[in-house]
């Protein structure tokens, strides 16, 4: 690190669990963000801010008036353009140092796989089960942590599935949990803020080695009550994914 980076990151760098050498960690590392979207905005802007450095950004849709409500990582003058150009600019502002790779398509089959391939976390922040379930699928073949999180009305969800451990198809078998349907039943946005810099916190714990991560937890959120729970996961051994993993 340079004298400006020192400088930048020195409220990490105070951190002893981060410190210099982690703050190097974080500079070297690669995340994958699939979905700009309530809970990818705020996970993309605090991993920018932190340090991570290389950030690759999937995203096949384009800013709308209606996002900008709750997806912090887009501006009222960038309504219409790609969601990923737009993330990427608002990125830049945040930390011009921080490496941006913008993926404007719905990244899957053998190109989801090679990004997974190429990142140390990946980090769901999609609105779908199809989504998640093939992210899921791919993290489990490439052996790679997931942080995964949903949110919708005032309630949110977040957990980690590493390598070995309970992935998310051990959770929801075929579905049935909460899909995000914003449009239809609302979405509080700063439960959605939570649950992003959840995921962001996830990602950073799981890079450096440091604390204990949400693996084999899911942590519900309840804003309107303003109430915590966790759930233990287990590995679900006739799981069709993990189950022989």
């Amino acid at each position: 690190m340079d004298d400006i980076q020192l400088l930048r990151y020195s409220r990490h760098i105070l951190l002893p669990q981060i410190d210099v050498r982690g703050q190097d960690r974080l500079l070297a590392a690669r995340v994958l963000i699939i979905g700009l979207g309530g809970l990818g905005s705020p996970a993309a802007m605090y991993l920018a801010a932190s340090g991570v450095g290389h950030l690759v950004l999937v995203d096949h849709d384009k800013v709308d008036l209606t996002n900008l409500q709750r997806q912090i990582v887009h501006a009222s003058e960038r309504v219409g353009q790609d969601k990923v150009a737009s993330a990427a600019r608002g990125l830049e502002a945040i930390n011009p140092d921080v490496r941006v790779t913008t993926i404007n398509q719905k990244l899957e089959g053998a190109a989801l796989e090679e990004q997974v391939r190429q990142a140390d976390a990946v980090i769901d922040a999609t609105d779908n089960f199809t989504s998640r379930f093939a992210i899921n699928e791919a993290c489990v073949r490439a052996r790679k942590p997931l942080i995964s999180g949903a949110v919708v009305r005032f309630e949110g969800q977040v957990a980690v599935f590493t390598p070995g451990g309970p992935c998310y198809r051990c959770l929801y078998s075929e579905g049935g949990g909460p899909d995000e349907a914003c449009a239809t039943l609302g979405v509080l946005a700063p439960a959605a803020g939570i649950i992003g810099s959840i995921e962001a916190v996830e990602a950073i714990k799981v890079l450096l080695g440091f604390g204990q991560t949400l693996a084999g937890r899911l942590l519900l959120f309840d804003a309107l009550n303003m109430e915590w729970r966790e759930m233990k996961l287990r590995k679900d051994p006739d799981c069709p994914v993990c189950g022989k993993a």
